[in-house]
């Protein structure tokens, strides 16, 4: 493995700079999702040597995912490294917001028993709660940490002033945003942030939810039941520039004889500051070619060709319709 294991902020907890996102085997959004491929996917993911899983409370209308990893990982617990999130939850079909102490408290044991786990090595607060203040979530993470049940705290969706503030009650090991080759808002902000303070960049959508992978063609049929056909970024005018610009990936996957999804992944884990990217996965085919990526790494001078390719491509319109 050519990139080495790396320190989630100043924890002594190291991970491979790949891990599983196991939203996808949830199969809310997910469309040909089987219990069956979803425990084989996370098999392969630590057959492949990813030793890093990602997963929320919420994955789940019951919490499917967690109590997959519980499953099909169990008796490798202890070579594993297991991140989960708090403080959403779904009321039916609807996801709904809540990170109160006791949310918090009573998510962090159902988490515990769905993953059959003495203890989750890091903890996300999910996303911010606008009723419960920050300081009374922070102060609740930072109780959990003190009592063993948690190794480490983590945020997700957080700005650069919730950060600050989160972290005024609560150690912060780990920050985790969206960030991909045309969504990189955060190198502006929050990013620097996390350099500067020793917190971990871990990104989700490194690959946009699959379009950056490479396999979608231009005339792509989404089912009316994906969800992604409510981002711009998959229709339109938006799709074309964003077809013109993985023609120009292929021709980089095409010289290292790999495909368009380890580009994107090996640019996405040399990019300054960022310290694990998620590849989420439904299939052991996806999450081993994913893998395969830690096997090598893009040249200085192709980081600078898709650099100015993303330069190229531009300002793109990402913002999901409601």
């Amino acid at each position: 493995m050519i990139f080495p294991l790396r320190e989630i902020g100043r924890t002594g907890i190291h991970v491979t700079p790949l891990a599983m996102g196991c939203w996808p085997i949830a199969g809310i959004t997910s469309v040909d999702v089987t219990e069956e491929q979803s425990l084989a996917t996370l098999e392969t993911a630590a057959d492949s040597g990813l030793n890093f899983f990602d997963t929320a409370y919420c994955y789940g209308y019951h919490g499917e995912s967690e109590k997959m990893i519980g499953r099909a990982l169990g008796h490798r617990r202890d070579h594993l490294v297991i991140a989960t999130k708090c403080g959403i939850h779904y009321e039916g079909t609807a996801q709904a917001r809540d990170a109160r102490p006791v949310t918090i408290f009573r998510e962090c044991d159902e988490s515990l028993a769905r993953l059959g786990t003495d203890r989750i090595d890091l903890y996300y607060l999910h996303a911010p709660d606008p009723a419960t203040p920050l300081a009374e979530t922070a102060t609740a993470m930072n109780s959990l940490l003190k009592t063993g049940k948690i190794r480490s705290v983590g945020v997700s969706n957080f700005n650069l002033e919730q950060l600050v503030e989160f972290r005024a009650f609560c150690p912060i090991s780990a920050y985790q945003p969206h960030f991909n080759m045309l969504q990189r808002d955060i190198e502006s902000s929050q990013l620097p942030w996390c350099i500067a303070n020793g917190v971990s960049a871990i990104v989700y959508w490194p690959l946009m939810k699959g379009l950056l992978a490479g396999k979608l063609s231009r005339t792509h049929q989404f089912n009316p039941k994906d969800g992604r056909r409510k981002y711009p970024m998959f229709s339109g005018e938006e799709w074309e520039k964003n077809q013109d610009f993985l023609d120009g990936l292929r021709i980089v996957a095409t010289e290292c004889g790999v495909t368009v999804a380890e580009v994107v992944l090996n640019w996405t884990i040399q990019r300054t500051g960022i310290t694990v990217a998620l590849c989420g996965a439904k299939r052991p085919e996806q999450i081993r070619e994913n893998a395969a990526t830690l096997n090598w790494k893009l040249t200085v001078g192709q980081i600078d060709r898709i650099n100015k390719a993303i330069t190229q491509r531009g300002p793109v319109i990402s913002r999901a319709a409601i």
